[in-house]
């Protein structure tokens, strides 16, 4: 059984292999963060249009409404 796991759980008497491990693992997760800060920062851009534009038909609408009435 403890040959199944060796490949898994190996710990190196030197510590300094460590190093470009944590090196690489500080890299992803400053890219990860950078992504998810895009991918916030989009999505506030597309709130923005989509509320300017659900402005605009309610005003439309409500003018066709209005010129609906007076026609009446």
């Amino acid at each position: 059984m403890s040959i199944l796991y060796s490949g898994f759980l190996y710990f190196p008497e030197d510590k300094t292999a460590y190093i470009p491990a944590a090196i690489e693992f500080l890299i992803i997760l400053l890219l990860c963060i950078g992504a998810f800060m895009l991918f916030k920062h989009l999505s506030k851009k597309q709130e923005m249009k989509t509320k300017a534009l659900e402005e605009r038909v309610l005003r439309e609408r409500q003018q066709q409404m209005s010129n609906h009435q007076s026609h009446s």
